[in-house]
């Protein structure tokens, strides 16, 4: 259980909260006529807020910035329907991943009325050299949050929502208690929702994996991110490993939990690395995977080295599907919780057809 001393309530957010990340993701994907070093004002305004959030990056070197192709395209966010879901996350007082994270994806997703929470705050303790999602130290936990974020998906209609968090690692238990009250309010609020939930890697945190499995969420996420060569620079506060073996955990505990897990190319993985990736994941017993092209946020982060190709995604796609994944996404702009939905319902039966049911 947290202790007293990590609940709270926060103050009340702001409509703009998210703004810059959302903005600036926006501003690097849908501006893409621009040459590399010859920013637009309005772009160099959104890089500019995204610097502020990492602080502890801004004394590394400028990283290169490659133009994007052109199947890197995104549609600018408009509609009834997306102000209709922004209203119901500010007024929640909520966060979603996809603002925080600057998602490229979330004007489609709005516009259908799905998002992805974020509980824990805005802030993370750990500073992967990928991430959008803030650094730094985390404020309290909101012991009313859980209540907050099942309302949020009983107005919002979702048949399945998926719900992740920042990295906790100032709590004892990681957060995972949290995760057990924010799964147990859906369960309550919004009875008829399937729980998809996206979780750090519970990095010394004992028994911590163990209370989320026993929750029961419908689909159990967690990204292993990139190949293990590759943790050191692009996930050094994580272990390759560890965050396997978490995966495995789960089935030992609950055979019938559904697993997923992804991971990011174009960072400089090799394509037998990745294939390699897949076999690790298969041992552990994981159903899903999803594969997608990672995005550079700032100058400070990761550089991207290459653009991976449709037909190579399609190519990983044909051979995790060969190894034996109940199913598979892997396009330039798949992220974890990117029709999350209808894959849970193809997730579900393609179980259901390995197992003779149908």
């Amino acid at each position: 259980m947290l202790g007293a001393e990590g609940l709270g309530k926060p103050q009340a957010r702001l409509d703009h909260v998210g703004a810059p990340a959302y903005m600036a993701g926006m501003a690097n994907l849908i501006d893409n006529t621009v040459p590399s070093g010859t920013p637009s004002t309005a772009s160099s305004s959104a890089t500019e807020a995204r610097a502020a959030r990492h602080p502890e990056k801004q004394k590394r070197a400028d990283t290169p910035v490659l133009r994007k192709p052109d199947w890197i395209r995104v549609r600018a966010p408009l509609g009834k329907v997306f102000a209709e879901t922004q209203k119901i996350v500010t007024e929640g007082e909520l966060v979603t991943v996809c603002q925080e994270a600057g998602c490229p994806n979330i004007g489609e997703c709005w516009e259908q009325k799905h998002a992805t929470f974020m509980i824990l705050g805005d802030t993370c303790t750990r500073a992967c050299s990928f991430c959008n999602v803030k650094t730094g130290l985390p404020g309290p936990v909101d012991a009313d949050e859980p209540r907050r974020v099942a309302e949020a998906v009983a107005k919002m209609g979702l048949k399945h929502v998926v719900i992740t968090s920042v990295d906790r690692d100032d709590l004892a238990d990681g957060g995972a208690q949290h995760f057990v009250e924010v799964i147990e309010a859906i369960r309550t609020i919004a009875p008829g929702t399937t729980i998809e939930i996206l979780t750090p890697d519970f990095l010394r945190k004992p028994g911590a994996a163990e209370a989320v499995i026993d929750a029961k969420p419908d689909v159990f996420n967690h990204n292993l991110e990139t190949v293990p060569r590759l943790y050191l620079s692009i996930r050094p506060g994580a272990r390759y490993f560890h965050s396997l073996r978490l995966l495995e955990r789960v089935k030992d505990r609950d055979p019938e939990q559904f697993t997923k897990s992804g991971i990011m190319v174009g960072l400089g993985e090799g394509k037998e690395e990745v294939m390699q990736v897949m076999d690790d994941m298969r041992s552990a017993g994981i159903d899903f995977l999803t594969i997608g092209q990672y995005l550079q946020p700032t100058r400070k982060h990761a550089a991207v080295e290459r653009f991976v190709t449709p037909e190579e995604f399609k190519a990983y796609e044909t051979i995790a599907r060969a190894k034996g994944f109940l199913m598979v996404s892997a396009t330039p702009l798949t992220r974890s919780s990117h029709h999350a939905g209808e894959d849970f319902a193809r997730l579900r039966a393609a179980r259901e057809a390995s197992l003779g049911r149908v």
